[in-house]
């Protein structure tokens, strides 16, 4: 069995320290390393007990068990149960998937190697509570291996304690994704068009990013512009609240660009309200609203029966929307994307007269300790509105096709 690694993934696998910490960016071989890990511990000594866990099982299985199937010959193995997702070597040795999701499912047992993949979107006391005791009889040796997500979340701790020179059991590594060598150069640079700089310095430099601070930091006087009415086809971007009231953002499309020149804030009006507002300015325009997903089954304020969207489309509007609403932080993500790009270009511009669009972007918080914004403000509805707009007009880009897929890539 020969396993092909590049010189970061072999330094870490072979680094003697028992608690290893591996932050690195997208598409950095983690996955490769993981399962090489795995591997490696298992085939140390007979009748050990690894376990790889993933956020969900359904990470794991995509991503180490095929790895696992593919470098283990069959004479180095006993038996695999697709089922438990475990496999039985040779020397009595087991490897196991399991899911964080489920924690309960892993308390009682004694340890020999831990790999624990994506880190930052598992809660704390998973590794605390449940998987730190299971390391301690056996004095197991671990892995823990992700991408960044903020200086608040317990990754970032993990990650601290790995950097402190005077604890000897712990050691930190990073990798960023060019210095991987995985992706190609003109990818990282479309990825640098499409992402905001914040979030290219997190996906694929390895950064811990803090969220704490504004949730639109890019949003200055520069995107501050006397934009207008061009004349062609309306789009309103719409968010449905009785309390403080119903938002809504209206603008253009000019080629690649965003530009936002009146809003409407109606306090404790009903989509009802909205919609007569929406018609009163717009005349016989052709006018297509992105309101917030939830309208297409739920009734705000709207008579027995009678759905949001269903008012929009009585009054004449066209209505889009995804099944599901986008995930907060992709619409935070994608607003920031427009109003200023990791090349500094901007797409995204609000006249002067939009006040409430502008207090939102610009004064917009986290809710302390999380990376979620605080919607206790009130701050958050005319962005709300704003990035139902985005996430529609202006999706991310898909670019798995060009990601190439190469020995020591995960």
């Amino acid at each position: 069995m020969e396993i092909n690694l590049s010189p970061i993934q072999s330094q870490v696998l072979l680094d003697s320290h028992r608690m290893k910490v591996f932050v690195a960016g997208r598409r950095s071989g983690k996955s490769f390393l993981s399962v090489a890990f795995l591997i490696r511990e298992a085939l140390a000594g007979d009748n050990r007990l690894v376990f790889y866990v993933a956020p969900t099982i359904g990470q794991a299985r995509a991503v180490a068990w095929g790895l696992m199937k593919e470098w283990l010959p069959s004479w180095y193995t006993k038996s695999w149960n697709e089922t438990r997702l475990t496999v039985i070597l040779g020397n009595g040795s087991q490897i196991s998937l399991r899911s964080a999701d489920n924690p309960d499912a892993m308390r009682g047992v004694g340890l020999d190697a831990l790999v624990m993949d994506e880190i930052a979107d598992m809660r704390p006391e998973v590794w605390y509570e449940v998987l730190r005791p299971a390391c301690s009889d056996r004095q197991a040796r671990v892995m823990f291996v992700g991408t960044p997500k903020g200086l608040s979340s317990w990754a970032f701790d993990i990650y601290k304690r790995a950097r402190d020179e005077t604890d000897t059991d712990w050691i930190s590594f990073t990798c960023t994704t060019a210095e991987a060598g995985f992706v190609p150069e003109d990818e990282l640079e479309s990825a640098q068009k499409d992402l905001d700089p914040r979030v290219y310095r997190q996906e694929y430099e390895a950064s811990f990013e803090s969220p704490s601070g504004v949730v639109y930091p890019f949003f200055d006087e520069e995107n501050i512009q006397p934009v207008e009415d061009d004349g062609g086809r309306i789009l309103v971007g719409m968010d449905f609240n009785v309390s403080p009231g119903m938002s809504a953002v209206l603008g253009s499309r000019v080629i690649d660009e965003l530009h936002i020149w009146d809003e409407i804030f109606i306090p404790g009006g009903t989509t009802f309200d909205m919609a007569e507002e929406l018609s009163s300015k717009c005349d016989d325009r052709e006018v297509v609203c992105y309101p917030d997903p939830s309208g297409n089954s739920r009734k705000t304020t709207s008579p027995v029966g009678v759905t949001d969207f269903t008012i929009l489309k009585d009054h004449g509007f066209q209505v889009k929307a995804p099944r599901r609403a986008p995930l907060i932080t992709d619409r935070v993500n994608l607003v920031n994307r427009l109003l200023c790009n990791a090349e500094g270009i901007r797409r995204l511009y609000v006249n002067a007269r939009c006040n409430k669009l502008i207090e939102s972007l610009s004064t917009l918080g986290y809710k302390e300790g999380t990376s979620q914004p605080d919607k206790s403000s009130g701050l958050d509805h005319m962005s709300d509105a704003i990035g139902y707009l985005v996430c529609s007009e202006f999706p991310m880009r898909s670019r798995s096709a060009s990601i190439v897929r190469t020995m020591g890539v995960a």
